[in-house]
């Protein structure tokens, strides 16, 4: 799928409260106004809507990010359209994405990371100290500022055909 085509991308991890909603913050802070994407956080797994992680949202907010009013929903198939794009932040819940979504499919979900170029899935934090919430944020702020890059890039060669 073409960049120029995504209308809606998803980050979608665990109970999606910590990496999902830290990469939809980060990517939101990245695009700003710029381009028409709605980003959504999503979970795999979510038994009832729990607020954001308080270590995420610490580094967040340390870093000029509101997630306020954040509340984790789960990932369901009518959110999946032919302009939608998925991210994970590793290859376990990539499958588990195409295993069960029948709108899912190999060219609408990805591993942030590999989409990017990168070999490393993206860490969970999840009950380790506040650093280690602080190293997820610079790694996913690495991987989406080169998702960035690569959607001006293919805007810049779209406008110049």
């Amino acid at each position: 799928m073409e960049l120029s085509q995504v209308r809606r991308i998803i980050f979608a991890a665990g109970n999606g409260i910590s990496r999902a909603p830290m990469a939809a913050g980060i990517l939101s802070d990245l695009l700003g106004e710029e381009y028409p994407i709605e980003i959504l956080a999503r979970g795999l797994v979510v038994a009832f809507p729990e607020p954001l992680n308080q270590k995420t949202e610490a580094v967040l907010a340390g870093k000029g990010i509101s997630m306020e009013g954040f509340s984790s929903k789960e990932l369901k198939n009518e959110e999946i359209t032919d302009k939608t794009l998925i991210f994970t932040m590793d290859q376990k819940q990539r499958k588990q994405i195409l295993a069960h979504f029948d709108s899912a499919n190999e060219e609408n979900v990805y591993v942030l990371s590999y989409y990017v170029g990168e070999v490393l899935e993206t860490m969970d934090p999840y009950g380790g100290p506040l650093a280690t919430y602080g190293l997820c944020y610079e790694t996913l702020r690495n991987s989406l500022t080169k998702f960035v890059d690569r959607l001006k890039q293919e805007k810049e060669e779209k406008n110049c055909e």
